[in-house]
């Protein structure tokens, strides 16, 4: 598992910098549930909300799967926990294990920093099924800094009602 955040370049290229700082994003979250147990990942901190660490690692295990296999490189593949394309029955944890949501959330990450490794550059496109159009590698990335920036202040809120942990 991710344990230290890179530091992001202050006048990196274009797409190094984008690079790290979604790095910075994963490591975050890997931070936020750093020495919890799955019983602790599991909870749910601000009900009728289901949301809880684990359901985010799942959930964006299959964010990862989705921009960069589906979309980047074209793989028809299903999504990881829904077989119906449904993003929210990732948010339920409650028959996974730490474990498990990991292993499957770091082979993503995997993926995902291999495809963008291998795109001849930031324009190369794939097809957003959902959206009817295609979109850059670029907007995937910066989508992905996005997406895990907003996660983690999820993962800030439900850290600190599991134990009192803040800051990152």
């Amino acid at each position: 598992m991710i344990t230290e955040r890179p530091d992001p370049p202050r006048q990196g290229d274009e797409r190094e910098t984008l690079r790290v700082y979604l790095d910075f994003h994963r490591a975050t979250l890997a931070m936020k549930c750093a020495d919890l147990s799955t019983e602790d990942l599991r909870r749910q901190s601000s009900p009728p909300s289901t949301l809880s660490l684990l359901g985010l690692v799942r959930h964006l295990a299959e964010v990862e799967r989705t921009w960069f296999r589906r979309v980047i490189n074209a793989e028809d593949i299903p999504l990881i926990w829904s077989d119906s394309f449904d993003f929210q029955a990732a948010y339920d944890a409650s028959n996974c294990t730490r474990e498990e949501a990991f292993a499957a959330w770091e082979a993503e990450v995997e993926h995902s920093r291999r495809i963008e490794l291998a795109a001849e550059s930031l324009e190369v496109t794939g097809y957003q099924p959902r959206w009817g159009e295609h979109v850059s590698l670029r907007m995937i990335m910066l989508h992905m800094i996005h997406e895990y920036a907003r996660h983690n202040g999820h993962a800030d809120f439900l850290r600190e009602a599991i134990d009192g942990v803040t800051g990152a």
